[in-house]
């Protein structure tokens, strides 16, 4: 049983490297379009700015760890874990391959809630729709903090990206019409270098923000596998190496090796970077520019950040996604390239049930040989 945990935690951390890869592209994409920084430089401040973020809270862990699986109905094993983490990690591989931004956070919740299922039967109350309880918050569950922010999120990353965009757009047409210096420098020359700059910072804080949420959605896996392995007694006799497994944080709580851990595990898989996903972010939604990257990357920080906060893993994906896209919308809204869209609103559509699929058959099959 001990190697079965160790196995959870390798496959935890494969995801998490992978999340960092996959998602790398999400918090550079637009620094490296506008030519900002080099692709070396932006995976760098990504990695380092990934890294600061992760350290900062376990809310969205929390939420991972006790508020998807109903543990009045079924404890995950170490087996059904490892099929949810699969689930995730081979939905992440295709669309990584095919260049698509699609979630990370959705298919790795696809997966958990598909391996459930699978466990018990198909018994939908396996899961927690809906929840009001102390330890998880007054509006917890599937619905609160999966659904609701699914949707929200898209769209307050889109209305934040007009928002920002237009008044932006508004301020330097002002400042042009009042002529004299401040006309001069709202000239493209000197709004380019300004922004230039500017994109730097929300660029980092675009990484520290994607740091917040995506990081402790792998601790909060680790953690889910740590509680199990302590209900069922494999950590009652764990070597003298391995005594740090024990959890010191309570069942509410992400121990502090799991959050090293996780943190840099996710900024390593960060500098591996993620082209072919910058590719479609950065260049085939729209053209950037420093002002318009700068723009998409301080809206889409800002709802990540924020949705952190209030322990709800959103995708940095769809934020990031949309903020572009309500860039370019304020920009000109016939500049923006729908069949690219498109593509990258049915890989959001598909993503939880697609990972979620594989982790049931993945644990139906193992049950068929007995071991899950």
């Amino acid at each position: 049983m001990l190697t079965l945990l160790l196995l959870v935690i390798a496959t935890a951390l494969v995801f998490e490297f992978i999340n960092g890869f996959h998602d790398t592209a999400n918090s550079i994409a637009t620094v490296v379009a506008t030519k900002v920084l080099t692709p070396m430089q932006a995976v760098g401040l990504a990695a380092a700015t990934n890294l600061v973020g992760a350290f900062w809270g376990t809310a969205v862990a929390k939420t991972i760890s006790s508020g998807l699986v109903n543990a009045d109905v079924i404890v995950l094993s170490s087996q059904v874990i490892i099929c949810a983490l699969a689930g995730g990690i081979v939905w992440n591989l295709f669309t990584w391959w095919r260049g698509l931004p699609s979630s990370s956070s959705h298919a790795l919740i696809g997966g958990i809630c598909g391996a459930a299922l699978a466990a018990t039967d198909n018994n939908w109350h396996a899961l927690i729709w809906a929840k009001t309880g102390a330890s998880l918050g007054k509006n917890s569950g599937i619905y609160w903090k999966v659904l609701v922010p699914m949707i929200s999120s898209p769209v307050a990353g889109f209305l934040l990206g007009v928002l920002i965009m237009g008044g932006l757009m508004a301020l330097i047409s002002t400042m042009n019409g009042a002529g004299g210096w401040l006309g001069r420098i709202s000239r493209p020359r000197w709004v380019n270098a300004f922004f230039g700059k500017a994109q730097i910072f929300s660029a980092g804080y675009m990484g520290f923000a994607h740091g917040t949420n995506d990081a402790q959605k792998t601790m909060g896996v680790i953690a889910l596998a740590i509680f199990a392995a302590q209900a069922d007694g494999t950590l009652d006799h764990l070597p003298a190496w391995l005594a740090f497994m024990h959890p010191a944080s309570g069942k509410d709580g992400i121990d502090k090796w799991i959050v090293v851990s996780c943190a840099l595990v996710m900024a390593s898989g960060t500098a591996v970077g993620g082209w072919r996903i910058i590719k479609t972010l950065g260049h085939k939604m729209i053209k950037l520019h420093p002002i318009n990257g700068f723009a998409a990357e301080t809206s889409s920080a800002t709802i990540l950040f924020t949705a952190a906060h209030f322990g709800m893993p959103v995708s940095t994906t769809h934020s990031i996604s949309t903020a572009i896209m309500g860039v370019g919308f304020a920009k000109n809204p016939h500049a923006l390239k729908w069949t690219v869209i498109e593509r990258i609103v049915w890989a959001w559509l598909l993503t939880i049930p697609a990972a979620g699929g594989i982790a049931w058959a993945l644990v139906r099959l193992l049950r068929n040989y007995g071991w899950a």
